[in-house]
């Protein structure tokens, strides 16, 4: 009796076992056309990251093509103070042509001392220039027809006058005769011609004021 009733509760225990243990999962098999889907999903993934990567990388070479063509050909320029009114004002935005031709009369850009100052071009190399105490400017003896200058000033000027421009150098003045400092100075002088940076052509701010600078 014994025995049996041992042997019966082993096959008790076996039948526990195998009433408590789990069943294996069905895992479902996607379809062709799930896996398809899938697929082509996956694709336009790729294809719009690529197209983001390339939309990135052409702006950012039009953005360095552009600073390369407005510092080396084309300088934008604001204009600080008021030494070039009523021509230009504190605040315009001119485009500056890079030009070597500049002739008597043109609006040029200049480096000074780490900075690019705007006047006008009076004498080129050879020129006799001469100021009297009313602020007229003879250029070899003739009195220069100035309708850009509103009043005409002798102005900061401690320079020996007449004087003549000298080889590969130019002289300026601001429009702004009273108030500008320019090669009537010793502190600016005579400009040289490397450190011209172009021609002032287009206003093109404030947008009401988009015009050519004569």
């Amino acid at each position: 009796m014994a025995r049996e009733q041992e042997n019966r509760q082993q096959v008790d225990k076996g039948a526990a076992r195998t009433a408590g243990s789990a069943e294996p999962k069905h895992i479902p098999v996607p379809d062709i056309e799930e896996l398809e889907d899938e697929l082509d999903l996956e694709v336009r993934k790729r294809r719009a990251l690529t197209l983001i990567k390339n939309i990135g990388f052409t702006m950012a070479t039009v953005a360095a093509i552009a600073v390369l063509i407005t510092t080396l050909w084309i300088p934008v320029l604001r204009i600080f103070g008021s030494s070039m009114t009523p021509t230009l004002y504190e605040g315009n935005v001119v485009i500056t042509l890079k030009s070597s031709n500049m002739k008597r009369g043109d609006v040029i850009a200049f480096y000074y001392n780490n900075t690019v100052l705007v006047k006008r071009l009076i004498g080129v190399p050879g020129d006799w220039v001469d100021i009297d105490d009313e602020g007229n400017v003879y250029v070899n003896g003739e009195l220069l027809d100035e309708p850009y200058v509103d009043q005409k000033a002798l102005g900061e000027c401690n320079i020996e006058l007449p004087c003549q421009v000298p080889d590969n150098r130019v002289f300026v003045l601001g429009d702004h005769r009273s108030v500008s400092i320019d090669s009537r100075n010793t502190s600016i002088g005579f400009v040289p011609d490397e450190q011209i940076v172009g021609h002032p052509a287009l206003r093109i701010w404030p947008l009401n004021k988009i015009s050519k600078v004569h």
